[in-house]
């Protein structure tokens, strides 16, 4: 039940010099009326698509060490009657000005970019830039560019300019984080039946400590709780039911010698043990539920995202995730462009069952094709789902770059695949419900793909039914490849 688009090529169906073009910086901000290549922008969708990703790869010439690196850059696509606006523009952090005011990196990494000079200019700073380069989420009437290693920026969703640092109300002490990765329950059945937003942040030390928030729909704190973990953890998403959150522990150690002394950066002194456990933690949302948290063990390699996480029967919870057989390190000398794919485990998706009452894991591997940027139908957040919407790879075996759309049906244990190969490569999708629609499936798949061969940039609409593309729209110029992004159901047009 595959459908592709692009003709397999006898070769790879990927060209590693285009491939690496995605990644040169992307300097011009811009607001202009998106061209359409192909198809028809369906009048019914109306919203605004925010994304988020690096959008400097080097610092006046200078290159960063890695993406994750990269300042932030936000893209919104604004969609009205058939129309589609785009405007692109970087988030005024305090060290992005800083760097464009004086030339040159002033600033350590956490994906080991180093300021020029050597460890004698590294040793012993600790100061990390906020690059609020991840996500991006609407909520509150607050548009927040998210970054896990600090406070969220807010901006003005109409011109996307920099407000500044947001501490929600002081909900959000100095020196602590939000993370990329918050979850948007549709309907809390312990906060009135009312949607809520519910994010963390990792506070790292002898041991790690999880904080949890919930928010209304007014950015009022309905709950906090924080949970003391043993050890050092890397945890970058987690999981949410109606009464749990779940958070995968990854088994990695983390050596802090090599950065205090200005060698490494902190993420390059992460060594991942694939011989050990993965602990898993389910908290119960409710403090006053009486039951207490529940530590359960899996071998479960690395996960960095989960598609989503549901209840069944008997005290069991379903957990949807990527996994890699090993973690990609940061090698501290290596070029990340010249990164040797097929030398590297592909993300694939697994399904754990977790049994609360033996404390027992049960696991199986879903779809062995290279997979990443899971994402659900917004409705069906924490809830039994159907449909599992990833970037994939164009072949069906090994690991590659992403060059496809990958839809799973889990049900019928069928999938459907849209590729944009051989020149193509896509952004994780967007599952927009139609405002009429009844099926689970029945919306658009939103994609920014960069294609290579035009150095340019294309933003693809499919039909979330069949994968068929419905319309294509071009760019004036490259995005570099992005990390996450958001559908609000509202558009700002000028």
């Amino acid at each position: 039940m595959t459908s592709l688009t692009s003709k397999p090529t006898s070769e790879q169906p990927y060209s590693k010099q285009y491939w690496r073009q995605g990644y040169q910086s992307q300097r011009q901000e811009e607001s202009y009326d998106l061209e359409i290549l192909s198809g028809s922008v369906p009048k019914a969708l109306t919203g605004t698509l925010f994304r988020n990703g690096p959008g400097l790869l080097d610092i006046h010439g200078i290159p960063i060490q890695h993406p994750f690196d990269g300042d932030g850059m936000i893209c919104k696509f604004s969609f009205k009657e058939g129309n589609v606006h785009f405007q692109n523009r970087f988030v005024r952090t305090e060290g992005f000005l800083k760097e464009q005011e004086a030339g040159t990196i002033l600033y350590r990494n956490v994906f080991g970019t180093q300021k020029p000079g050597g460890w004698l200019k590294n040793a012993f700073d600790f100061k990390q830039k906020n690059i609020a380069n991840t996500n991006i989420t609407y909520w509150g009437d607050k548009l927040l560019a998210l970054w896990e290693g600090g406070l969220p920026h807010r901006l003005n969703p109409d011109t996307l300019e920099t407000i500044g640092i947001e501490q929600l109300d002081g909900i959000l002490g100095e020196g602590e984080a939000f993370s990329a990765h918050p979850w948007v329950e549709p309907e809390s059945v312990i906060n009135d039946h009312q949607p809520c937003l519910i994010n963390f942040y990792i506070e790292p030390g002898l041991s790690t400590t999880i904080h949890i928030y919930e928010f209304d729909p007014d950015f009022n704190l309905l709950r906090k709780q924080s949970y003391p973990v043993p050890g050092f953890a890397f945890v970058h998403d987690f999981a949410i039911t109606p009464h749990y959150y779940i958070f995968f522990q990854n088994p990695v150690k983390f050596n802090p010698i090599p950065f205090v002394f200005g060698l490494r950066g902190a993420a390059e002194c992460i060594k991942f043990k694939p011989e050990e456990n993965t602990r898993i933690w389910v908290i119960p949302r409710d403090k006053n539920s009486g039951e207490t948290v529940k530590e359960l063990e899996v071998n479960a390699g690395f996960i960095f995202h989960h598609g989503n996480a549901f209840e069944v029967k008997n005290k069991q919870i379903c957990v949807d995730s990527i996994c890699y057989a090993d973690f990609p390190e940061v090698d501290a000398d290596s070029d990340f462009r010249d990164v040797d794919f097929e030398a590297l485990s592909p993300g694939q998706l697994w399904r754990f069952t977790l049994d609360l009452e033996t404390a027992t894991v049960a696991k199986k591997i879903i779809e062995p094709r290279c997979c990443e940027f899971p994402f659900v139908h917004p409705k069906k957040v924490g809830q039994p789902y159907r449909y599992l919407f990833m970037g994939t790879a164009h072949q069906a075996r090994g690991n590659a770059p992403l060059q496809a759309i990958l839809k799973y049906d889990w049900e019928k244990e069928e999938r459907l695949v849209w590729s944009a190969a051989p020149n193509g490569f896509v952004s994780e999708p967007i599952f927009v419900p139609k405002p009429d629609g009844n099926d689970e499936d029945d919306g658009w798949v939103l994609t920014l793909v960069y294609q290579g061969e035009k150095h340019r940039s294309e933003l693809v609409i499919l039909e979330g039914k069949t994968l068929e593309e419905t319309a294509r729209l071009g760019l004036r110029y490259h995005i570099p490849y992005g990390l996450h992004g958001s559908w609000v159901d509202y558009s700002h047009f000028h």
